[in-house]
């Protein structure tokens, strides 16, 4: 019985890999997709170069494979088990003696595997690719400073000026409706208003000159407390970009960025409190997303069995239905989290332990030859929607 467990156990753990690799490579295929607009945007309108698409994308993978690696272990697990329940695998090794618990060593590996493979990610890949996105970022916004302007958005790059923009023409290269707050002189506020503008290289390396049209100038002095308002038809700004690369190129990094030790300490050491909860819904997600590896992979087994009659394109509809459901536990519970609502552990550890609970309750029913068909209205909308369409169920 060892020897046939053991067997067993290799057969199960080999056949969950084909799965998990085709899974793991369509759903990170997806969320780069997700990316092709922006992606898009950036070579057609601002000619960035292919070398810097490629190094984004690649450094976005580790944020993705915080929600792909957990989502294709369950999928994995779940196709596995939908195949061999519809070979008559299960069935046979019941026959034999072997009960469904018999069947768990592999899948916790497995799960084991994916949870090494998610907190990686999540403690050190993540926060590390991100701060190489924005030194990436910089760089690229440096050569080209269209890429940093976004529309509708205060931007504070520039030491003490603060530059507004309503919208931008991509076509003409136009400024539209430009606000600027310019505080560089020693007690004068002045803001400038125009109806569009356009940004002009100088010839010093990262200086830009912002040409403005048919505007109003408005300073106050703050010392005499004096005001005064003139018009122009144009009137050029000096922005220097030097001294906004100097400045994110300081050693001190953001709590995002943070890998799962520094924000411990800096949690610890750190005396302003106004952003603690966000910190700890970030430090307890990146503790319990590794774990829906084996929450979800837990559900998976029961789903897979019970699933046994219907097709393998609907046992991978179920997996994505549980993933979404997963998905917007873990969303509420980070917006609840972050309000102060929720206790954060409470917030991000309730989805696991919530997806954990079914599929142990599942997987003790299925041990227990119970059919609680979980998964049948998703199945019997499938079927309505196929007839619908005129397709074979």
């Amino acid at each position: 019985m060892m020897i046939i467990n053991s067997i067993l156990n290799r057969y199960i753990f080999r056949e969950l890999f084909a799965p998990f690799v085709v899974t793991l490579l369509f759903f990170t295929f997806v969320f780069l997709m997700a990316q092709m607009l922006k992606i898009t945007n950036l070579i057609v309108n601002y000619n960035v170069d292919l070398f810097s698409i490629l190094k984004i994308l690649v450094l976005s993978t580790p944020f993705f494979f915080m929600f792909v690696v957990p989502m294709s272990v369950m999928m994995a697990i779940l196709l596995t088990f939908l195949k061999m329940s519809s070979d008559n695998e299960i069935i046979a090794m019941k026959t034999s003696g072997l009960s469904l618990y018999r069947l768990l060593p592999p899948v916790f590996l497995f799960c084991l595997g994916g949870y090494l493979l998610t907190f990686f990610m999540s403690a050190y890949g993540a926060p590390n690719a991100e701060q190489a996105i924005r030194d990436l970022t910089l760089k690229v916004f440096s050569q080209n400073l269209d890429i940093g302007l976004k529309a509708r958005t205060f931007n504070d790059s520039f030491k003490d000026v603060m530059l507004y923009i309503n919208d931008i023409d991509m076509k003409n290269k136009l400024l539209i409706d430009v606000f600027i707050e310019d505080k560089r002189k020693k007690d004068l506020v002045t803001t400038v208003v125009a109806p569009k503008g356009k940004l002009f290289t100088a010839e010093e390396d990262l200086v830009y000159h912002l040409r403005l049209f048919d505007g109003r100038i408005n300073q106050v002095q703050l010392e005499n407390r004096s005001a005064n308002s003139t018009t122009f038809e144009t009137y050029d700004i000096r922005l220097d970009l030097k001294s906004a690369l100097a400045t994110s190129e300081t050693p001190t990094k953001r709590w995002k960025e943070m890998t799962l030790p520094e924000l411990h300490e800096f949690m610890e050491n750190s005396g302003d409190h106004w952003q603690m909860n966000n910190m700890l819904v970030r430090f307890h997600k990146i503790l319990a997303m590794p774990f829906a590896c084996f929450a979800l992979g837990i559900l998976a087994v029961p789903l897979g069995i019970q699933s046994k009659s219907e097709r393998p394109s609907l046992g991978l509809l179920v997996g994505l239905v549980f993933f979404l459901i997963y998905y917007l536990l873990l969303s509420a519970g980070h917006v609840l989290g972050e309000s102060g609502r929720v206790s954060a552990p409470w917030a991000m550890w309730a989805p696991n332990v919530v997806m954990g609970l079914l599929g142990v309750c599942l997987l003790v029913g299925s041990a227990r030859e119970r059919h609680f068909r979980i998964a049948a209205p998703i199945y019997r909308l499938w079927h309505m929607m196929s007839r619908m369409g005129g397709k074979p169920s």
